[in-house]
């Protein structure tokens, strides 16, 4: 049998991504070789290009190709509003909603002791230092409603307040359009005490 080393590497780096299992990976990797290696040889230097020009905000901590965001460049923005997110996605998630037009933080992640992951892993003394700078008045934590992000947003809450800043969590709460009998309970619960 031929040597498939260079298979069975490419099948690993695909099982890496997130969802995607060892049967999965096979299937990418087969269908890029054996079908598509124009997309094969088109995704490879898509990805080594990303990979080469994006950086982290010097500002904001989010993906970008220059020192600064288009965000944090966005003299439009209200600069005295900070969203704390997780990830670039949550932020592409809340910017489609087109009703935020404060500024952002990104840690990249949220704190999980069981994981290894700590403040310094998430970039709290960054988050620190961008607080402090006189011209934010409001601090909206929009952290995911998970017990790793529950436990980030207290983290930074309690933190933020020793520098005097309002603090604010994103509400929770029953979806829009749903019928009640069919939404879980905790749900129905943090809706009844956030409610106003």
């Amino acid at each position: 049998m031929a040597d498939t080393h260079a298979l069975a590497t490419l099948v690993q780096a695909l099982k890496g991504l997130p969802g995607v299992g060892i049967k999965s990976a096979q299937r990418m990797a087969f269908q890029l070789l054996q079908n598509d290696r124009a997309t094969a040889r088109q995704l490879a230097a898509a990805l080594d290009n990303a990979v080469q020009k994006i950086r982290h905000c010097a500002c904001c901590h989010t993906f970008t190709e220059a020192e600064l965001c288009d965000t944090c460049l966005d003299n439009a923005r209200d600069r005295t509003l900070l969203c704390v997110i997780e990830t670039p996605a949550d932020q592409s998630a809340i910017e489609r909603t087109g009703t935020y037009r404060g500024l952002y933080f990104v840690l990249m992640g949220k704190l999980s002791p069981l994981d290894g992951i700590g403040p310094h892993d998430i970039g709290l003394a960054k988050l620190k230092e961008r607080v402090g700078d006189g011209v934010l008045a409001e601090v909206i934590l929009a952290t995911n409603f998970t017990a790793e992000g529950e436990a980030t947003a207290h983290v930074i809450s309690e933190m933020i307040r020793q520098q005097g800043l309002k603090v604010t969590r994103l509400a929770r709460g029953v979806p829009a359009g749903s019928e009640l009998e069919y939404v879980d309970l905790g749900t129905i619960a943090h809706a009844l005490v956030d409610r106003r």
